[in-house]
């Protein structure tokens, strides 16, 4: 089975490093022509540089806040006002840690906003472009807490579960107009944000951060962390036309950590 994105194009949000970067490479190498949304410039180009040109595509790179709402819809706007979109990726950085009922209510407004809010926003532009064509794909990169919480990740796992309800929901509004929406679940897996709950947890505990990562990968059947690369293979499928009859649906990616079905 061969997937092919030829003249398609994607929006990879926080697509910059990490798991939204793999995201980018493995669409890119699909034949997909990729717009990289972030906020850091230099880090876009920097992953602008590593996407494949094999096909002729066309990449480029938008520098935005997504905790800027209206500033991002407006820049939004005008690019889709020049250019189709096929595929979106929403994919933002984790709210940080804590106990849920610590947390400041400004901590859950912020976490809303980044997350849903903007996830909205720009799904609704997304979407003119892509009802227009028949086509569409949408993919929220979210966590398996929406499946089981995860300790000390109180206002991430409120957000999650409020984003993958949202997702359902459109999945089951733009169905008819050749459009899916699902959810992708990273578990544990090898970015900058792991190795930051990692030292923080082994801070809290007073403790190496060897025991922390020991710990939690005896949690998980396959014993291991993932790759961003092992996300991106989901997400590239869920995009191609193999994945039209898939809409609407979480999809865990954690070697078996997750205790729910």
């Amino acid at each position: 089975m061969e997937i092919n994105l030829k003249n398609k194009t994607a929006w990879v949000f926080g697509g910059s490093k990490g798991i939204g970067l793999a995201i980018a490479i493995e669409l890119a190498n699909a034949g997909a022509n990729i717009l990289l949304i972030a906020r850091n410039k230099i880090d876009l180009q920097k992953a602008q540089d590593k996407l494949s040109l094999n096909n002729g595509q066309k990449h480029d790179v938008l520098s935005v806040d997504m905790v800027d709402t209206k500033g991002l819809v407006e820049k939004m706007r005008s690019y889709v006002n020049v250019n189709n979109v096929d595929i979106l990726i929403n994919n933002s950085g984790g709210p940080l840690g804590g106990l849920a009922y610590m947390a400041d209510v400004d901590e859950y407004l912020a976490a809303f906003n980044q997350h849903v809010l903007a996830a909205q926003a720009v799904t609704q532009i997304a979407l003119q472009s892509m009802k227009r064509n028949q086509f569409g794909r949408v993919v929220n990169i979210i966590s398996t807490s929406v499946k089981q919480p995860i300790n000390g990740l109180g206002v991430s796992n409120t957000i999650r579960g409020a984003m993958a309800n949202w997702s359902k929901t459109i999945a089951s509004e733009v169905g008819p107009f050749g459009i899916t929406v699902n959810n992708v679940l990273p578990g544990a897996t090898n970015t900058q944000r792991l190795v930051s709950l990692i030292s923080k947890n082994a801070s809290k505990n007073n403790c190496e951060e060897e025991l922390v990562i020991k710990k939690m990968k005896n949690e998980i059947p396959v014993g291991r962390f993932a790759d961003p690369e092992e996300i991106a293979y989901m997400v590239v499928f869920l995009c191609s036309n193999y994945a039209s009859y898939i809409n609407g649906i979480n999809i865990p990616i954690d070697g078996g950590r997750t205790k729910s079905l």
